[in-house]
């Protein structure tokens, strides 16, 4: 089998089982039917294939990111390892926090994420990828982009929950779900812990590259999208604590700050990498 094709495997796998998981998903927890609303948990073996996709993409990205000696990076392995996070920050929180019902909304984007790097393989080199300050802002960078995307994906949800709730509709896909307001307080500790990263990222990169480059971090477009989102979240969570903000305008304020986070590092890339092939 050609090298090519078992570097490509572990991502066309991985995608094809978060695929299944999510159509399984829908069919168990969303799909209408004639049977009683109940709550059903996520099952052991549910739990098992969704670690086992997040093993084989796991691999799959360690080896294209760090099997050429140093460190390579791109929009589509960097979208893959945000939603690879994204699901394994899920599943982990799925053991303390009820979060039934939110996996057919994850697992087709995680599919699509993790097929991304065998569609794009294109790989730069990242340059001091072994310094320390380097590897803090990678991290937590990766952790906050990770975390934000479950936050945008919970208000989402919680949003068409209200709706359906004010219409007195309430489907499968909505029995199966915790209180709103227990949604709601989970929805803003993880901004809040996701906030936090994105601080320690800005700060660890303006460090960063006083250290390499011997100059603070240039203002270019990237760096005003991420201080700009920062703004974004910023004023999210003071409304919340003063104003008591929540619902719709919690809603449209952390959209707006993933969309522009979402700019300042992958929407940048894909540009530069796809559009205008510059690696």
């Amino acid at each position: 089998m050609p090298d090519i094709l078992l570097q490509l495997l572990p991502h066309i796998v991985s995608s094809l089982l978060y695929a299944a998981l999510g159509i399984h998903f829908w069919h168990t927890r969303w799909r209408e039917s004639d049977r009683p609303l109940v709550t059903l948990p996520m099952q052991q073996w549910e739990r098992a294939a969704l670690l086992g996709a997040l093993l084989i993409q796991g691999f799959g990205l360690y080896h294209g990111l760090f099997s050429a000696g140093g460190m390579r990076f791109s929009f589509s392995f960097a979208l893959s390892l945000m939603l690879w996070l994204a699901v394994l920050i899920y599943w982990l929180e799925s053991f303390r926090s009820r979060m039934d019902g939110l996996q057919p909304m994850v697992l087709p984007l995680a599919a699509l994420a993790a097929i991304a790097p065998a569609v794009f393989p294109q790989l730069r080199v990242v340059a001091h990828a072994g310094a320390w300050g380097f590897q803090l802002h990678f991290l937590a960078a990766m952790l906050a982009y990770s975390l934000f995307t479950l936050s945008a994906l919970h208000a989402i949800f919680m949003g068409f929950a209200e709706r359906k709730l004010h219409q007195r509709a309430i489907t499968k896909s909505l029995s199966t779900l915790p209180p709103i307001l227990t949604m709601e307080a989970l929805l803003f500790r993880m901004i809040f812990v996701a906030f936090c990263l994105l601080t320690l990222a800005l700060v660890s990169g303006v460090m960063f590259s006083e250290a390499i480059f011997g100059k603070a971090m240039a203002l270019d477009h990237k760096t005003l999208f991420a201080f700009a989102s920062w703004g974004i979240f910023a004023a999210l969570l003071v409304g919340r604590r003063i104003y008591g903000w929540r619902g719709r305008v919690a809603l449209r304020w952390t959209l707006a700050g993933f969309l522009v986070l979402l700019l300042a590092y992958i929407g940048s890339r894909f540009v530069a990498e796809v559009m205008l092939h510059r690696l």
